[in-house]
């Protein structure tokens, strides 16, 4: 990241699938929930990495996805998750297996609470996110603790609980001096109106970006149809033939032509778009595969997002046939410092540059 001027790793640290990170607060969540003792985090391990992260400028921030996707709760408290795990027609419930939510519903919603403490003091950067993305209420539709308290509490409904979550955890957020981020799904989907303090990652969608910075928030571009770069790979799907849900895969060239601002004209909202983020989940990625599903695709991402688009000695879009030569050449610089970056081209086309290009382009 130091090599590109990547300076924020944003860390999803847990999802449905594992509960890798220790918790002193909490230790139940690593014993029942890490898959190994091998494959987690310990404390003095995460403060290693920050600050292995700070000595090359990169802040690490942490994301804490809750209350969806928070199905690895339930093997250490089952009693606070709704809709566990429903098979085999899952894709009613979530965007993927094991479908779970926290119970917002329920008066032991200190969990929580204590996880943004508890977090808030370890990781030491001033972001704290707490995802909100992939909600589904026909989840805690379908569990009845919820049910129940809608029919108990006239005015309530599954809506409004779920901008009451989202208020407290924003609040708890900021108590521990910490600016709250969250995933726009959380914003626009539900009504919820958080203060302009929240920074929003705006995932779903291009267009999103503007609709972001119009409600007056802060924005972060990380729209996976241009920035994730683990999609194209296939379907993690066992019984399934056809490709992941975000391919297909993501070329240099469409991260590089992207622009977020492009579509918002109004200066004052240019600037509420602070930058973005290139994305690369682990469904399918791990430490052998890491560097060539990240470089040199991070590194045009990089160049884009602290130079932009336009060319200032011709004032003009910049030449994507000019950009591959530099790239390419950051490509070795890379491979020569041991890294393992993925070729762009075959070296017969970085010989011959004005060979290989699309004559449809021309």
């Amino acid at each position: 990241m130091s090599y590109n001027k990547l300076n924020v790793l944003h860390w999803h640290i847990v999802d449905a699938f594992s509960w890798p990170v220790e918790s002193k607060v909490h230790p139940e969540l690593t014993k029942k929930g890490a898959y190994s003792t091998d494959i987690l985090y310990p404390y003095e391990e995460i403060k290693k990495i920050i600050n292995y992260a700070k000595s090359r400028t990169i802040r690490v921030m942490p994301e804490f996805n809750m209350p969806g996707n928070t199905f690895i709760v339930s093997d250490a408290h089952p009693e606070i998750m709704s809709c566990l795990n429903k098979q085999p027609n899952w894709d009613k419930f979530g965007p993927e297996p094991p479908s779970g939510q926290l119970n917002i519903a329920d008066p032991r919603g200190s969990f929580a609470f204590d996880i943004i403490t508890e977090y808030s003091r370890l990781f030491v950067d001033l972001g704290f996110h707490m995802g909100g993305g992939s909600l589904n209420l026909d989840w805690w539709k379908e569990g009845p603790v919820i049910e129940l308290y809608v029919c108990d509490h006239p005015g309530e409904s599954i809506e409004s609980l779920v901008k009451g979550w989202f208020n407290q955890t924003v609040g708890k957020i900021q108590e521990m001096g910490k600016v709250p981020f969250a995933r726009e799904d959380s914003m626009l989907n539900f009504g919820y109106e958080a203060k302009n303090t929240t920074i929003v990652e705006a995932w779903v969608s291009e267009d999103l970006v503007s609709k972001v910075v119009d409600k007056g928030y802060r924005a972060i571009a990380t729209s996976w149809n241009r920035y994730y770069l683990d999609c194209g790979h296939g379907s993690w799907l066992s019984n399934f033939e056809g490709s992941s849900w975000c391919g297909p895969y993501k070329g240099w060239q469409k991260i590089y032509s992207y622009n977020p601002r492009a579509k918002i004209t109004d200066p004052a909202k240019q600037k509420l778009v602070l930058g973005g983020e290139v994305a690369l989940w682990s469904a399918q990625s791990d430490e052998t595969t890491v560097d060539r599903n990240l470089w040199p695709r991070a590194a045009a991402f990089a160049e884009i997002m602290w130079t932009g688009s336009i060319d200032p000695n011709t004032n003009s879009t910049k030449d994507i046939g000019k950009v591959v030569q530099r790239l390419t050449n950051h490509r070795f610089r890379m491979a020569a410092r041991g890294n393992m970056p993925e070729p762009l081209q075959p070296l017969w086309c970085i010989r011959h540059p004005e060979s290989c290009k699309h004559p449809a382009a021309l």
